[in-house]
């Protein structure tokens, strides 16, 4: 690529750090947590990769991207339910009210929990989101992603797999091929 990358990330539990941290390897970019980054650090890359783990129906620190343009800018998520059968476009309407950055390209990654590490903050989240989600349903009845929580609440499970960054990385090389 004839312009630098950064790749930037905000992560409360792990999941996203570690994507981060392979995706940076991976391209040889420069990896930057987000309460180091600015929106002036930011117009110094051709490409913006950036990463926030999904909280409360929302993408952590994405207002960072949706504030502050980038010449070029791939985005990925970390959630715990599976990509393939997710529907994140309210999450991303949250966190981009005004519509995701022009030519911006959204990879899902799945993450993982451990209850046992959760804050406070977090674990009464959890509480609510069951009740809003499951309540007294049988699992039977639960669609696919609240299934998957039901079956992992309040325990721990990790999903990060190297293996899934590759579109995001090989989609990043394809730019670079077309010039950032």
């Amino acid at each position: 690529m004839n312009k630098k990358t950064a790749v930037i990330y905000q992560s409360h539990y792990g999941a996203t750090k570690r994507y981060a941290e392979w995706i940076a390897e991976e391209l040889g970019a420069e990896l930057t947590e987000r309460k180091d980054a600015r929106s002036s650090l930011l117009s110094k890359y051709g490409l913006v990769i950036y990463g926030g783990g999904l909280y409360a129906g929302g993408i952590l620190g994405a207002d960072l991207i949706a504030k502050n343009p980038c010449e070029s800018l791939v985005l990925f998520t970390v959630g715990l339910t599976d990509p393939a059968v997710t529907d994140y476009s309210p999450i991303l309407n949250r966190s981009f009210p005004q519509g995701l950055p022009r030519g911006a390209k959204v990879f899902h990654l799945r993450g993982g929990i451990d209850y046992g590490k959760l804050g406070l903050l977090h674990k009464g989240a959890m509480v609510m989101m069951k009740k809003m989600t499951i309540g007294k349903k049988t699992k039977a009845e639960l669609p696919t992603e609240e299934r998957v929580f039901a079956d992992t609440y309040g325990g721990k499970v990790d999903f990060t797999d190297k293996a899934s960054i590759y579109p995001l990385t090989e989609y990043v090389r394809g730019l670079g091929e077309r010039t950032l």
